[in-house]
């Protein structure tokens, strides 16, 4: 399960739960939400689709404990594509 809750403008702490649960600090900026859903969803269900997109790919232990959403796509370049299709832009 991940939860994501506010904890300042564009700032989040994510939840997930596993077999260890790991906290992270994400910030996404409204430029970077509307990038990637157009401003339609949540900032917290784009955060949401992003840590799954994540766990895809890694266990959540290897998930950085804070950064800016952007770095994502460093590690993984299909990202934004793949956001973007998710997130049905």
């Amino acid at each position: 399960m991940i939860s994501v809750t506010m904890v300042e403008a564009h700032t989040y702490e994510v939840v997930v739960e596993g077999e260890i649960e790991t906290t992270h600090r994400v910030h996404m900026s409204a430029d970077y939400h509307k990038k990637l859903c157009g401003g339609t969803m949540t900032q917290e269900w784009v955060i949401v689709q992003s840590f799954k997109f994540l766990l895809e790919r890694e266990p959540n232990t290897a998930i950085l404990a804070s950064f800016d959403l952007p770095v994502i796509n460093r590690y993984f370049p299909e990202f934004e594509t793949e956001m973007s299709n998710r997130l049905h832009r």
